[in-house]
């Protein structure tokens, strides 16, 4: 994923379709604590840490990737959703501070 200070999270794993976004990432590896590894769910305006083991930092985004908001922390068992969002990224709790994400920030993304 880049953003205004080039790449920012190595590796994007994209939950695009019914199946993947409703599995998200519950019976995974949990994310890399650094930051480097996150979950684009598109199209998403809200999520869910039902069953997750730890804490997200969860960026909402509009269709153009432009960053609406940012829940930091998101504790197992909660729900957090923002109107008009088109997707939400999300990554271990504290990485979106330590990587300097913030709302109007533009993100994109690559396939390799």
């Amino acid at each position: 994923m880049h953003g205004r200070a080039g790449v920012i999270v190595a590796r994007v794993d994209l939950a695009d379709d019914w199946r993947s976004r409703l599995r998200g990432l519950l019976f995974r590896r949990p994310l890399a604590a650094d930051g480097s590894e996150a979950l684009l769910l598109w199209p998403c305006a809200g999520i869910h840490t039902i069953g997750m083991r730890y804490s997200l930092d969860v960026a909402f985004l509009d269709a153009s990737g432009a960053v609406l908001c940012i829940f930091e922390g998101v504790r197992p068992w909660r729900a957090c959703w923002k109107r008009g969002a088109h997707g939400a990224l999300e990554l271990r709790a504290g990485a979106a501070r330590r990587l300097g994400l913030a709302v109007g920030d533009n993100v994109e993304w690559r396939m390799q």
